[in-house]
């Protein structure tokens, strides 16, 4: 019976979330991220270049492109990657102007729209002052490109580091090449680290209320198994079915991100509405009688 209860509690919840979605616009605020993130993508990965070159190597950024684009579809990664080299290639060595402030503001407006989605979801009204808000989104993303390059960093320096053991260690040089090989095979497990930690700060710090940590976790882990999911779906369907080149010509692998950001983000606030409906679950009577509306829509 207790497995009964806690089943028909998961599919009340489920409901719930998303009639939520639904009542809250989910629809159209997955679009405005969506957007959102494709329009911050490139000034991202200028300023993470422009941070990579005051330190002296753009290699950083290229191995921050392959961390980001790592769990993409390949037909959506390869059309993209070849225009991320045009801007990769030059190097920028104006962090401090005017420029790079406009590329970090730029790619804080993804942030920004993460924030709607989530106090959409979570039911939050902001009340901090806009310049609040904004400075922690700008925070998020230079803190994001530190992680990254040093995430990138490591990647680097693993070469080395290994090669530097061999030739101390020579007798244990057969262990140390496998372990190599599955440090330098592990790009989708760092990116599943990042995807969690960025997850984790997005829901736990971005929308206003506060949170803790057993209150979001459902809705992350959710949210990364559907990501999952759909980019195995997604690229399954470019690959059979879809034709964008004969609608969108010359923009089609533009469109093809987009399309997929948008699934992404529709799963992204679908995960904010698990959390908040299982919260309202928490706080309503025991053993409540399943519906098919909202829980105190």
């Amino acid at each position: 019976m207790p497995v009964y209860y806690f089943l028909r509690r998961c599919v009340t919840v489920a409901w719930d979330a998303y009639w939520r979605f639904t009542y809250n616009d989910g629809w159209a605020i997955a679009s405005h991220i969506a957007l959102s993130a494709l329009l911050a993508i490139f000034p991202f990965l200028i300023f993470v270049t422009a941070l990579a070159a005051f330190f002296g190597t753009v290699d950083l950024a290229n191995q921050v492109v392959d961390l980001l684009f790592a769990a993409w579809p390949d037909r959506i990664v390869v059309p993209i990657r070849a225009e991320l080299a045009n801007v990769l290639s030059n190097q920028r060595r104006d962090l401090l102007t005017l420029g790079a402030a406009l590329m970090l503001w730029f790619s804080s407006s993804g942030v920004e729209a993460v924030r709607v989605g989530l106090n959409r979801a979570y039911g939050e009204r902001e009340t901090r002052w806009w310049f609040q808000t904004r400075a922690q989104s700008m925070f998020f993303v230079v803190l994001g490109a530190f992680g990254l390059l040093a995430l990138s960093f490591f990647i680097v320096l693993a070469p080395a580091a290994f090669q530097a053991a061999e030739a101390l260690f020579p007798n244990l040089a057969v262990q140390i090449d496998e372990l190599q090989q599955r440090v330098l095979t592990s790009r989708y497990a760092i990116t599943a680290a990042i995807l969690l930690t960025a997850l984790l700060c997005a829901h736990l710090f971005l929308p206003a209320g506060s949170r803790r940590l057993r209150d979001v976790l459902p809705g992350i882990v959710v949210t990364l198994v559907l990501w999952i999911v759909a980019a195995t779906t997604f690229a399954y369907y470019l690959t059979r079915f879809a034709n964008y080149a004969r609608t969108y010509a010359g923009f089609a692998s533009v469109m093809i991100a987009l399309v997929f950001l948008y699934f992404i983000a529709v799963i992204f606030i679908l995960g904010g509405e698990l959390n908040s409906a299982w919260l309202r679950s928490r706080q309503a009577k025991p053993a409540p009688a399943p519906t098919l509306f909202p829980i105190d829509r």
